[in-house]
């Protein structure tokens, strides 16, 4: 069935890494909140966007989703430039996040159903059903999306993430508010979705635990800039610090500034 879903754009460029940002910066007036910063991610990882609330990790999502213009620099996303070019790539990636809700009154298979003609997806009942079966939508497949639990909208916002097979996968906090069981479901069809399609996945999230647990790459932003770019054993090592959470609160509390050189 992927490979069905998939025919829909095999004849989109592939080389290159799928994520390449330049010198991205995004000021509003006197306020800068993306402050010049460059990555590249490499296809088939996953990498956390930390900092704290204001440090620009919902900015430069919107800037990779062509959803905010850059002040300057560039955000590339399969090779187009997502302030001019977004609408050559849109349909191989997708975003989830518990703080986007799809229309109320409408069914979750109506929900679904419009967003796969959205992003064109082939043969999208069959898709619909497979993921209805995976992500166990099936008892309330046919409800208002507006009398589901937040657990169920969860579910429901990552079939609606799934529905086009994303090569690039943006998640906004995708387990807050969820309870320790549902979070931990959650991610485990994330894990699932990356080893079975080879997908990148770009995280934010202020939950530590689920970064140790996902991430091969962690990105810690503050005030708009990268502070920290490297795996999340070597952050807690050249930090001096027993945990990701612990690296996370130094970052946060001292604006960036450390010299782990000095670290007993």
């Amino acid at each position: 069935m992927l490979d069905t879903v998939k025919r829909g754009v095999d004849g989109e460029n592939r080389a290159g890494p799928p994520v390449v940002v330049r010198d991205l910066r995004k000021a509003y007036g006197d306020v800068v909140a993306v402050d010049g910063i460059s990555f590249t991610l490499e296809k088939g990882t996953v990498t956390a966007l930390l900092g704290g609330n204001g440090a620009g990790k919902t900015t430069t999502i919107s800037m990779l989703m062509g959803l905010i213009i850059p002040t300057s620099g560039v955000a590339e996303v399969f090779g187009a430039d997502m302030s001019t070019a977004r609408h050559r790539v849109l349909h191989r990636m997708n975003f989830e996040s518990p703080y986007s809700d799809v229309p109320m009154r409408l069914t979750v298979h109506q929900n679904l159903s419009i967003f796969a003609r959205l992003y064109g997806v082939i043969g999208f009942e069959a898709r619909i059903r497979e993921l209805s079966a995976s992500l166990r939508l099936d008892e309330f497949l046919h409800r208002p999306y507006g009398k589901l639990s937040a657990g169920q909208k969860t579910r429901v916002s990552l079939a609606k993430a799934l529905l086009n097979v994303p090569e690039l996968l943006l998640l906004d906090e995708p387990t807050a508010s969820l309870d320790p069981d549902t979070a931990d479901w959650v991610r485990s069809r994330l894990e699932d979705y990356r080893r079975e399609t080879g997908a990148t996945i770009l995280l934010a999230s202020h939950n530590m635990g689920e970064v140790e647990r996902m991430a091969d790459r962690v990105i810690m932003l503050d005030r708009g800039r990268i502070v920290a770019d490297e795996t999340p054993a070597t952050l807690v090592q050249r930090f001096g610090r027993e945990t990701l959470e612990e690296v996370f609160l130094d970052i946060a509390r001292r604006g960036g500034r450390h010299d782990a050189e000095t670290r007993s």
